[in-house]
């Protein structure tokens, strides 16, 4: 299933999430312009390595900075910078910039964390803004449940779908655990459920400063 807007309108400017993307966007034009080798030794050298990290954790911390940034491939970039917009925008405006960054990089951090208690021995370079974008769904799943989320249910012929955002999110985090708990190579499950525990724990703690009147979705209108 992928998300592709939600019920709420009224987001306002969204200047972080925009700037987050731009970074984002940035970062893997300069990895692009490496070329094929120099684009691998990016993700090695400023990768996110568990092993590494807990052999050194002073002088690797910093690579949970550098990891958020840095991207696999298109389709990688691409899913990730979707979620952010489709999520970010309405949590920015609930919490305002500032909090709403803080949810963003504290849960980027909490992911990584995760990730290495997890895999402790693991010598593969962590990468992508996955990990904080999971913390913005742990805001959006505690400040939204009754929020709608367009959806694509099915590519061809396209078919959508309203899903209470309760329902959406908590679906996706159920498959990060179940994912996780079997052991599925290729992507940072544990990452997921922490930045999504993160973001909901800050969230929680936080006092949004703005307040909307989210539309349950059996009230919105079918169609876009």
């Amino acid at each position: 299933m992928f998300p592709i807007r939600d019920s709420i309108n009224h987001h306002g400017p969204a200047l972080i999430t925009r700037l987050i993307i731009a970074l984002n966007v940035a970062v893997f034009i300069w990895q692009l312009s490496l070329g094929g080798t120099g684009f691998q030794w990016a993700v090695f050298h400023y990768g996110f390595v568990p092993s590494a990290f807990f052999a050194d954790p002073a002088g690797q911390f910093w690579r949970i900075f550098s990891s958020m940034f840095l991207h696999g491939g298109f389709e990688h970039i691409f899913g990730n910078m979707w979620f952010l917009w489709v999520f970010g925008p309405t949590v920015e405006a609930r919490l305002g910039g500032w909090r709403y960054l803080l949810v963003y990089v504290l849960a980027g951090i909490g992911a990584a964390l995760t990730q290495a208690i997890f895999l402790p021995a693991s010598n593969a370079p962590m990468i992508g803004a996955s990990g904080a974008i999971s913390g913005v769904l742990g805001a959006y799943f505690l400040l939204f449940p009754l929020a709608a989320i367009l959806t694509l249910v099915w590519p061809f012929p396209p078919i959508f779908f309203w899903f209470p955002a309760a329902l959406f999110i908590g679906y996706w985090i159920v498959i990060q655990v179940i994912f996780g708990a079997m052991g599925m190579a290729g992507v940072a499950w544990w990452a997921h459920v922490g930045g999504f525990a993160v973001g909901y724990v800050l969230t929680y703690i936080m006092k949004p400063t703005k307040h909307y009147h989210d539309e349950p979705f059996w009230f919105h209108e079918y169609g876009f």
